[in-house]
């Protein structure tokens, strides 16, 4: 029997990871582990690139979510300029915003995890994948695409295109959207309404028929963090601007509430594992008051965890789960429903099993689609008034902060002069934040599922599919340079190490 088991890769998820599930001598699991095993150093090579660069350059990070990027980074960018950016730009921008959360969250439930949901975690590798999705369930294969497509269509007629968009700018954005345009986005919203809805009905039942499993498929308790709604007032929605620059614009909602669920523009909270309140209302720009990070030799992605709890307590969750518990309301009525059916879950604390995260994820995808039939129905989506030029003078950094779909984003820029010229770049991305709740996922699943005496494919699926719960984005989260020990072997014809070199 074998002390260690390797999954490697970890299949569908963006990037590349590996799992190491060691056994003890009774073939009990003593410890598992996810590994990053990919290095992508865009802090390091964005130096000396201009500030206005960024949002071209980072969207390149990922093709899954290039407009988190591109928006967060233009939102930096407001932040160096000291622009408040017209009304009519956030609008466009959060349109933008909405498109990637619908198209993001389609792809991940329907065609990375609903093969394990909805053809059996033991199922035949060689079809419990979207291929086989679509030989067995075709229209449910079909209503995953439908809705993808309805989200890359917002991007491309707001934006110019699906995929890196040079749509969003420091101080804005660089096109308006057209009457037809908005007309044709108006005309599919009602359809991908239905098609959330039917995606939310179908885990729901998988809920109901697997609750053991779900109860205990990565359950564990841990703090979460995330956006929530700014305090805007109950009639007028106004707003005054961030510390960062950037513009505390007023809701097109009017009497849209402080700390509801939000994506694009609002305020830091971090919650417990009871449902209490750590922080509330704190400001983007002071993120590094309450958000560190630390590494460990065996994988290249940093682990951020809350300062004020320290290293390891201090870990928390991102993405549509943390959104879902730390949120005091939805916006939207279809949401809202949703919303309380989901808190209702966790009997006044926060939900904590992993699978749920599958749930929260198509509740936003619905919130997602009605939030942009709402902004498309603003008559000022139409407006003209698209760039603040700022102030004329160059401030010494901007932070653009921004919801993902897997989670809190983080842009900080630092200029040298009035040149622009960036001297630090630091990228704290979802799936950072995440790290070391996914090893914890894994660790649970693997001790629950895994008999190293009788060891089934299906085993080793299920620690995977932990991993997908998280819908992590590897490519865009590696970043760091210089802080892990590498060791390089030779090996021989016969299978002998002959030399070795090891940093660190």
């Amino acid at each position: 029997m074998p002390n260690t088991v390797t999954i490697e890769p970890v299949t569908r998820i963006e990037g590349h990871a590996k799992v190491t599930i060691h056994l003890g001598d009774d073939g009990k699991v003593e410890r598992a582990r996810m590994h990053v095993v990919e290095y992508r150093g865009f802090e390091k090579f964005c130096e000396g690139r201009h500030f206005s660069e960024m949002p071209m350059i980072t969207a390149r990070i990922c093709g899954i979510c290039p407009i988190s990027h591109h928006l967060a980074a233009a939102k930096a960018g407001d932040a160096i300029l000291g622009a408040q950016i017209p009304r009519t730009a956030a609008l466009l921008r959060e349109l933008t915003h909405m498109g990637q959360i619908v198209q993001s969250h389609a792809l991940s439930f329907f065609h990375l995890s609903a093969p394990d949901l909805l053809l059996g975690f033991d199922a035949d590798p060689a079809t419990r994948n979207i291929i086989g999705l679509i030989e067995q369930k075709p229209d449910i294969a079909l209503q995953g695409v439908r809705l993808r497509k309805f989200g890359q269509e917002v991007i491309a007629r707001v934006a110019g295109r699906r995929i890196h968009p040079t749509f969003a700018i420091p101080g804005g954005v660089n096109q308006r959207l057209s009457p037809e345009d908005r007309d044709a986005l108006l005309a599919g919203i009602d359809a991908a309404i239905e098609q959330c809805q039917g995606a939310i009905r179908l885990v729901k039942g998988y809920y109901e028929e697997n609750a053991a499993d779900v109860v205990r498929f990565a359950h564990f308790p841990s703090l979460y963090a995330g956006l929530v709604a700014r305090d805007r007032g109950p009639e007028t929605g106004d707003g005054g601007a961030c510390a960062n620059g950037s513009a505390a614009l007023p809701s097109p909602v009017s009497g849209r509430a402080g700390g509801a669920l939000e994506h694009y523009d609002g305020v830091l909270r971090f919650m417990d594992a009871d449902g209490a309140i750590l922080e509330d209302g704190v400001d983007p720009d002071r993120y590094l008051a309450y958000i560190a990070e630390t590494t460990e030799d065996w994988s290249y992605l940093k682990f951020p965890y809350y300062r004020q709890r320290g290293y390891p307590a201090g870990a928390y969750r991102v993405g549509p789960l943390a959104r879902l518990n730390i949120a005091g309301s939805a916006g939207t009525p279809l949401a809202e429903a949703e919303l309380r059916e989901f808190k209702a879950l966790g009997g006044g604390k926060p939900v904590e099993g992993s699978l749920y995260y599958h749930y929260a994820r198509m509740i936003e995808a619905l919130y997602a689609t009605e939030r942009a039939r709402q902004l498309l129905e603003d008559p000022e989506i139409l407006g003209g008034d698209l760039v603040a030029l700022g102030s004329g003078s160059l401030r010494a950094q901007g932070i653009g902060v921004i919801e993902a779909p897997r989670g809190t984003l983080f842009h900080h820029y630092q200029v040298e002069d009035d040149s622009g010229r960036l001297e630090k770049v630091n990228l704290i991305v979802s799936t950072g934040q995440n790290n070391v709740a996914m090893n914890e996922a894994v660790f649970s699943v693997a001790k629950e599922y895994v008999d190293g005496t009788r060891l089934r494919e299906g085993m080793l699926n299920r620690v995977e599919a932990a991993i997908r719960c998280y819908d992590p984005c590897l490519s865009c989260s590696t970043h760091a340079i210089g802080r892990m020990p590498i060791a390089v072997e030779l090996v021989g014809p016969a299978g002998a190490v002959v030399d070795r070199a090891a940093r660190g």
